[in-house]
């Protein structure tokens, strides 16, 4: 086996909060683990111990935690954590909130603001009198139609503080997707902005704001924040009123936190939508407030007064996942505008100003740094850095090449993989075990994850398959909006195989105890009955200097599946002959001759999600001429158009 990339230092592994949970394990349960391996065993096989103990050792804040722990574990879905526990996410989420600063926020025309502990407490307070004054009852849907500001994360707190439930898209989807999300929901208050910046753009958001206004339903009131002038016209926007009128006359005490059932509904998430309307995924508080402390403390390595970052939009999971991390004391570094404005290097910027501990991105994101030259490095310090989390897409190879030769060698590169399905991560970091070059480092502790074959039974190590957990975990999702008898919640996780949540990834375990993801499931090849993984050909093509990005399909054809691969190339490139052999060459000898595509063709862009995600299966229905159901789930629908009755694909 080669070197790994990076292994921590005996210091660094020893003054880890996984090490300090193990040493609580020995000395308070006379259980002794010796690595992580053993603990992670443990864990799965010990579920009700495991998350019992963590609960004591990570000081969760609860009126009552309850001796059962959990029930019907056999059942997915239908496993039950802590029935009998009363708490409340907002307080746990705001127990480290004191004088210093709890959240830092740069806009990208250099706008900044920092909010303390103490005054993200007051204003969360302000918010949950206001939504009181209101007759907002537990459960009510409170919306946010918002940047990545402070007071986006001040008022999901407020509300949650009333057990209220918080739902979000950021301010870049157009009306109808706002429509097909927040409708299905029906929020009473949505609190949005006046506009935003973004690649140096000023956008106004109020016609929006109003159209949205007129055609969701329930809706009774707007809350709208000045974010482009401080003083803004909204006399045209029904039942609207600033932040500052809505707040006045409410007290800044802390909020009256109150307790509420380990499932009371916290957030409400949206899947991509690219095949039908958005699936509204519900999450408990309990679930969402364990699992994400979990993976802080024990898989980031989290203390308090470490400076958090992560590049998102509040269309994301990220977001809600960034906010837990002042649950675990950190510091939220909050950013928004465009990553590459006006250049490649703004956030590398943020991160030596601001010194980052944790700079989480998504693959796409350090994928274009490395096509655009960056190298941080060279240019920047940063030192403070200590954890680079990736998601959102697989991180190749050359993408931790990039890292440890561009970026930094001295650091934990945690590619992390989960999903709003489940608010959180199947697979991820572990601080105390070394990086291999490609690969996740290991499951998550207490999710018994597992590659299964088509018939059910585990994959040798090695061998390709669909990613699953096993056993119930506490952030499974309480179902999907408005439905009532759990079909659709059902059969989008556990239809495939019984009582065993089937996720949608094509991976691998590898010899180190980690894990290889090859793409997505649903859009892996199957030429002549063999299954590829996309990831395996991106990885090779977007090597080649010409290429800044691709996707690639299935085509049905003569009662079989070719490959067809689309390739977006450097301006003023063309794809000529050579390149196209080329690119052919490089996907036979890295990959295999069955990856190598039958047809290789040029487009100008590549369509993907608002969240970056590139859609396989919204091009393959339009190269088969099938509708596309939610064009407004794209950040860029008119980049279909390119792949529609393509002359070159018609033989």
């Amino acid at each position: 086996m080669l070197e790994p990339m990076w292994q921590p230092s005996a210091e660094r592994a020893s003054a880890s909060n996984l090490a300090a949970f193990i040493d609580w394990q020995q000395t308070e349960r006379r259980r002794i683990f010796s690595n992580y391996a053993e603990l992670h065993s443990w864990s799965v096989s010990n579920q009700p111990a495991f998350w019992s103990d963590f609960w004591d050792w990570a000081g969760i804040i609860s009126e009552k935690k309850g001796e059962r722990i959990l029930i019907d574990a056999e059942k997915m879905p239908g496993a039950s954590y802590f029935p009998d526990a009363r708490l409340n996410f907002a307080e746990n989420l705001l127990r480290h909130c004191n004088e210093q600063p709890a959240l830092i926020f740069r806009r990208e025309d250099g706008l900044e603001k920092t909010m303390s502990g103490n005054e993200l407490v007051s204003m969360a307070g302000q918010v949950s009198r206001a939504l009181v004054a209101m007759g907002i009852q537990p459960g009510d849907r409170i919306a946010g139609f918002l940047p990545n500001i402070p007071e986006a994360i001040a008022i999901m707190a407020g509300a949650a503080a009333i057990g209220a439930t918080w739902t979000s898209c950021s301010p870049d989807f157009g009306a109808q997707g706002v429509l097909d999300r927040f409708g299905q929901v029906q929020p009473k208050v949505m609190v949005t902005v006046d506009g935003y910046v973004y690649a140096d753009k000023r956008i106004d958001l109020r016609s929006k704001i109003k159209a949205v206004a007129e055609e969701l339903e329930g809706l009774e009131k707007i809350v709208v924040i000045p974010f482009l002038e401080d003083k803004t016209d909204i006399t045209d926007i029904p039942y609207s009123l600033m932040l500052e009128d809505w707040l006045k006359g409410h007290s800044d005490a802390p909020p009256d936190y109150i307790h509420l059932p380990f499932d009371h509904p916290l957030y409400i998430l949206y899947s991509s939508g690219t095949t039908g309307a958005p699936k509204c995924i519900v999450h408990k508080a309990g679930g969402v407030l364990l699992q994400h402390l979990k993976e802080y403390i024990l898989h980031t390595d989290m203390k308090p007064g470490m400076r958090h970052f992560y590049f998102t939009t509040l269309g994301w999971m990220m977001w809600n996942w960034q906010a837990s991390g002042l649950a675990a004391g950190a510091t939220l570094m909050l950013y928004d505008g465009s990553p590459f404005h006006p250049d490649g290097n703004v956030l590398w910027n943020y991160a030596e100003e601001q010194k980052f501990d944790v700079f989480g991105t998504s693959a796409k994101y350090l994928e274009g740094c490395h096509k655009g030259g960056i190298n941080p490095a060279k240019t920047h310090d940063l030192k403070n850095l200590k954890t680079i989390l990736s998601t959102g897409s697989v991180l190749v190879p050359e993408g931790f090449d990039y890292v440890y030769e561009s970026v930094k060698a001295d650091v934990c590169l945690a590619s992390i993989s989960g999903g709003t399905d489940l608010c959180g991560c199947f697979v991820g970091g572990v601080p105390t075990q070394p990086v291999w070059r490609g690969e996740i480092q290991a499951p998550a502790l207490a999710m018994d994850v597992a590659t299964l074959r088509e018939d059910g039974s585990r994959t040798s190590l090695g061998e390709k398959g669909e990613l699953c957990c096993m056993g119930p975990f506490p952030s499974m999702p309480i179902g999907f909006w408005n439905d009532t008898d759990g079909s659709r919640y059902f059969d989008a996780y556990y239809s495939t195989y019984k009582n065993v949540w089937r996720h949608g990834d094509f991976a691998a375990f590898t010899k180190s105890g980690g894990l290889v993801i090859y793409g997505r499931s649903d859009a892996t090849l199957n030429p002549g009955g063999v299954r590829i993984g996309t990831a395996e050909i991106y990885r090779q093509v977007e090597q080649l200097p010409e290429v800044l990005e691709s996707i690639v399909i299935g085509q049905d054809i003569d009662g079989d599946v070719r490959v067809v691969l689309f390739v977006r190339l450097r301006e003023q490139q063309e794809l000529s002959d050579d390149l196209v052999q080329r690119i052919k060459k490089r996907i036979r000898e890295g990959a295999s001759p069955r990856h190598v595509p039958a047809k290789v063709l040029q487009v100008t862009d590549i369509p993907r999600t608002r969240s970056g995600k590139i859609v396989e299966l919204a091009v393959r229905d339009v190269v088969h001429n099938r509708p596309i159901k939610n064009k407004e789930a794209l950040d860029n629908p008119e980049a279909l158009e390119q792949f529609r009755d393509r002359e070159e694909l018609q033989y």
